[in-house]
């Protein structure tokens, strides 16, 4: 019995304490340079994984015309880019800068074109959560978000004037945010 409120005392009172010990003293990581906090990629990971499983819409997108895709690529370039990066192109610095790190869609490697369109569609219509990508729910259409789902889980298999459309530099400020492969020393 004596085991019992040990754990119980260890439990519930002690290990909140510690943890609210290390957070109001300012112990805990919050800089986007520093290094995630124990089990943070698994908690908040698992929490988005569930709940998008949960909520996620299902459609076929395999059925979308080039318009649609262009209109995709179009939505992409003006709202998605300055982070997820132009088909391409290097990552733009915000990415670079961003903590949790910025998928670059338009690459082999940062592709969801094996994501569910619904997948895609649900973290553009929702955002998430403490990680910097934003709600578009009531900036764009459901079109538009349908349309750009589409082009990022067919992003693999482009047709090609959808991808020289994607090639050509963002609409929006973007084009300035992209670091050049060396920069000059400076000059003091």
């Amino acid at each position: 019995m004596v085991k019992f409120w040990v754990g119980l005392i260890v439990g519930v009172i002690l290990i909140p304490v510690v943890v609210a010990i290390y957070l109001s003293l300012g112990l805990a990581p919050a800089a986007a340079t520093a290094s995630p906090m124990p089990f943070e990629r698994f908690i908040a990971g698992t929490a988005l994984h569930n709940r998008i499983h949960r909520e996620a819409p299902t459609r076929d997108v395999s059925g979308f015309t080039t318009a649609q895709l262009m209109d995709g690529a179009d939505v992409y370039k003006k709202n998605c880019a300055q982070c997820h990066g132009n088909l391409g192109q290097p990552a733009p610095v915000i990415a670079r800068a961003m903590f949790p790190r910025v998928p670059q869609l338009m690459t082999p490697r940062g592709s969801v074109s094996d994501d569910p369109a619904g997948v895609t569609y649900w973290k553009v219509q929702n955002g998430i959560r403490l990680s910097g990508m934003p709600s578009f729910g009531t900036a764009l259409t459901e079109d538009q978000k349908w349309d750009v789902s589409a082009l990022l889980a067919r992003s693999d298999k482009l047709p090609s004037e959808v991808q020289d459309a994607l090639k050509l530099a963002p609409e929006s400020s973007a084009a300035s945010l992209v670091a050049p492969e060396t920069s000059p020393a400076r000059k003091r």
